[in-house]
Order: C-alpha cells, then structure tokens, then sequence
C-alpha cells in the first residue's frame, strides 16, 4: 500500500466522518425542535394519597401555583387545568383529541353506564344531541319557576304558623357564614 492510498483513504474517512456528523447534527436539532415540551410535574399520586384528609385545599394550592401541571402515576400521567385558554382549547377548539379512553370508561361505565361523561365520540354525539332540548333557556327557565314557587308556597306556610322570630338559615338550609371571609375583607377597607 502506497502513501498516496493512504493518504486518499484518510481524507475520504475524514469527509465521511465529517458529512455524518453533520447528519446527525442536523437531525438532532430538528428532533429538539419537535420535541414535545410537557407540562410542570406538580407531584405524584402518591402526593395525593399523603394529602388525602385536606385533599380540596391541595390541589388548590398546585392550582395557585401552576394554571396547567402533570400529577404522575405507576403507568400514566393526568393533566390539571385552571387557565381558561386550555379549557376552552380542550372543550372546544381540540375537543376530539382530548376524549375519555378506554381506561376512563371502564371506570366511568360502572356508576355513569353509557351515558355522556362516560363516552366520546359517536355515542357523545349522540348522548349531547338528546340531552340539548333538556338544558334550553325555556326548560331551565320553567323547571326553575316551578321549583321557586314549590319553595315558596312551603316558606309562606311554615311564615304563616309562627308566631315568633324566624331563623332564615335553619329555614333555606343554608350556611351563611361562608360569606364572612369576604364580608371580613370588605369591612376592612
């Protein structure tokens, strides 16, 4: 073997090493490019089960801190939203691409069957179709009226056999202390 074989086989082991760094320079960067970017991971299932007594208060809190996060768990990942630009993407810009699966639905079709928030696709389609008369203005605005003067009639006779004060919470079965924090933060001003 001469020098020059030498040499010419250098220079075109050299060219090859060279173009096919190139090669894989340029199609790593593409793939940086396109590679998909995730969410914040806020915790683990395992976190969740830890905070399970203030359960609420916790993923409040991921909320306030993170509007999008990942809660990690053994074989998946579920996304939490509260930024309303991703609510309205999922529910109805990219509704498709955001369906139950089979894993929600097999959890889902035990309590909820076949029903809307337990499907996608062609039965949604359909569940929603049939349920839309129901939630019209005018079924609203009528079931409501009906049950208005239902609640009524029973105030104005419980009002009309007393013959002494009222206490309008025990009466409404409702709490009007959950107000107070806001009341608090008005008197303050």
């Amino acid at each position: 073997m001469s020098v020059m074989d030498f040499v010419s086989t250098a220079i075109a082991l050299s060219l090859a090493l060279t173009l096919a760094t190139l090669v894989i320079r340029h199609h790593a960067g593409r793939l940086r490019a396109k590679k998909k970017r995730y969410h914040p991971v806020a915790g683990t299932v395992s976190n969740q089960l830890f905070n399970f007594p203030r359960l609420h208060h916790y993923m409040t809190e991921l909320a306030c801190r993170y509007k999008t996060y990942r809660l990690l768990d053994l074989s998946r990942s579920a996304v939490y939203t509260v930024d309303p630009a991703n609510v309205e993407y999922m529910l109805k810009t990219n509704f498709a691409n955001y369906g139950k699966g089979l894993y929600m639905h097999s959890i889902l079709s035990d309590v909820l069957g076949d029903g809307i928030f337990a499907v996608d696709g062609g039965k949604w389609r359909h569940q929603r179709k049939a349920l839309s008369s129901e939630f019209s203005t005018k079924m609203l605005r009528d079931f409501s009226s009906a049950v208005f003067k239902l609640g009524a009639v029973k105030l104005a006779r419980v009002i009309a056999t007393c013959d002494q004060a009222i206490d309008i919470q025990i009466l409404l079965g409702i709490e009007l202390d959950s107000l107070s924090g806001t009341m608090k933060k008005t008197n303050n001003l």
